[in-house]
């Protein structure tokens, strides 16, 4: 059966302003991020026909979203951008605090950053998460376990050298 773009609309374009969240999360880059979800709902809206009835469509066109993200990267070979922690942002302030979360994001390897964005930031389940990623369960929990206890090491290692500033 053939799908309409009324039908399209109405199951993927709700989710748009999550996927442009996550895509500025991976990319550190507004227009970047754009593009990603641009060609998101462009790769969506062609295989639309591909999602089942009753499918997690949330989940699917996360998936999409991923798997063009790393095709933009293999293309480019470009590195994420590190944010540099500003001057502008005194020590202590949410400011500087939102910024050595960031850095310490930057700093996970890229499959632990994604599992730990989908499921801190975005909600998803590890089963879902699994899906998204088309890997297991198991590898899911212990990436996300992995990427926890790198940003705490990370996180108090840069407290640690601010209690000795």
């Amino acid at each position: 059966m053939k799908r309409s773009s009324d039908q399209f609309e109405q199951v993927a374009m709700p989710h748009a302003g999550s996927l442009l969240r996550f895509a500025l999360r991976l990319t550190r880059n507004p227009a970047t991020a754009e593009d990603l979800v641009q060609e998101t709902l462009l790769l969506a809206w062609r295989g639309f026909h591909q999602l089942e009835a009753g499918a997690n469509a949330r989940a699917w066109l996360f998936r999409i979203l991923i798997h063009a993200c790393y095709g933009q990267n293999r293309k480019a070979r470009a590195r994420l951008q590190t944010v540099e922690l500003s001057a502008a942002g005194a020590v202590g302030s949410p400011d500087a605090e939102f910024l050595e979360v960031t850095q310490a994001l930057d700093r996970l390897a890229a499959d632990h950053r994604t599992v730990l964005l989908l499921a801190v930031v975005e909600g998803f389940t590890c089963k879902e998460i699994g899906d998204i990623l088309a890997i297991p369960m198991g590898t899911v929990m212990s990436r996300l376990s992995r990427a926890r206890d790198a940003m705490r090491e990370l996180l108090s290692s840069r407290t640690g050298e601010r209690a000795l500033k």
